[in-house]
């Protein structure tokens, strides 16, 4: 189906035909879903089952997500994941926005139309104006993956990780204009794996912030939850900034678990990727390769001795980097470009006795 004709950009002459056919479907409380990447259809699925129970007392009047996007080899035009999702449940095609901003006057018209009591945000990726915080009477809630004050921003998980924090979890929030700042629903706690990578402590983060969600949406609706939101304490405020493409370089002047912390955070997207040197001893011929270092782990027996510092050596299925203050990391599964992600043996038996190097 045309691209255009699944996720209708809507404008305000059809907005009330749309909010006039939600409306007549039931006399539950309007509730607009926001998310666009995969993550966000953990939460939706959730509000889908829930809104669908005999009790339930509201029903998702409207979506809204990011845009379609070209992706892929081809640069196919396809709707985010949130958006796919809502389509593959059977979601009304016109009931889904994709504006380009938040802020567009067409969006908020057919917003406002519909009347929401309550909107449900979930890594939408969208500023939201302090125009479309006023439009549902209940409020926004976010379903952020951190402890907030904590780790404010738009890589909350991937931050954290790279600081190596052993506890993290996920808050419900009311939004305000400023960021992450809003009063604390509630939260609950979760303890970090030392191997966990962002896109699995993600899918798990979410996952409970969907059941902590429908646990407590009958207080949202009914206005306990506002009345005993926690403010947050700005002093103990973190920031989790979005993640640029050029931190993706790894240096190993830094230490072992410094970087197999960046492994972890970074998996996924943008990864993490590091230069090289190949020689090959018998001509003397040197080449500069790159690398994507895919697994790791932090060796935590011996250190790296003094003539090895820059040689990277091959022990017990890793490959095993010297890294700042001796500390060896071992990489586990590494990727070149344009090939497939394969073991750290597969990768050395491919060298046929070249030596590899730090630059």
């Amino acid at each position: 189906m045309n691209s255009s004709l699944m996720l209708r950009r809507f404008f305000c002459f059809n907005a009330p035909a749309s909010a006039s056919a939600a409306s007549t479907s039931s006399k539950k409380k309007p509730l607009v879903f926001l998310g666009s990447p995969q993550v966000s259809t953990t939460v939706l699925d959730a509000l889908f089952n829930a809104s669908s129970a005999p009790n339930s007392i509201f029903e998702i009047a409207a979506i809204v997500t990011q845009p379609p996007a070209r992706k892929g080899r081809g640069k196919k035009l396809m709707p985010s994941p949130v958006a796919q999702y809502a389509i593959n449940r059977g979601f009304p095609y016109d009931l889904i926005f994709t504006p380009e901003r938040a802020g567009e006057d067409a969006f908020l018209c057919g917003l406002r139309a519909l009347q929401p009591e309550l909107c449900i945000t979930a890594a939408y990726g969208n500023i939201l104006p302090m125009q479309f915080l006023k439009i549902p009477s209940m409020g926004t809630v976010n379903v952020h993956p951190s402890l907030l004050p904590l780790y404010r921003g738009a890589a909350p998980v991937q931050r954290a990780l790279q600081d190596g924090v052993k506890e993290t979890g996920v808050s419900l929030a009311f939004t305000v204009r400023a960021l992450d700042a809003g009063p604390v629903i509630a939260h609950e706690r979760l303890d970090v794996d030392d191997e966990i990578k962002a896109p699995d402590l993600l899918d798990l983060l979410f996952s409970q912030g969907s059941k902590l969600l429908i646990h407590e949406l009958p207080a949202i609706f009914d206005g306990s939850a506002r009345a005993n939101a926690q403010p947050q304490d700005d002093s103990k405020a973190t920031l989790a900034p979005k993640i640029a493409p050029e931190e993706s370089w790894i240096s190993f002047d830094e230490e072992a678990w410094v970087l197999h912390n960046k492994v972890r955070a970074f998996a996924g997207w943008p990864g993490t990727r590091a230069k090289l040197m190949l020689a090959d001893g018998k001509d003397g011929q040197q080449n500069i390769i790159e690398l994507k270092i895919i697994t790791t782990r932090v060796c935590h027996h011996g250190i790296v001795q003094g003539n090895e510092m820059d040689e990277i050596t091959f022990s017990k299925g890793s490959l095993v980097f010297p890294c700042r203050n001796s500390t060896p990391l071992e990489v586990l599964e590494v990727q070149l470009p344009g090939k497939k992600v394969v073991s750290a043996a597969a990768f050395w038996n491919g060298l046929r006795g070249q030596k590899l190097k730090k630059l």
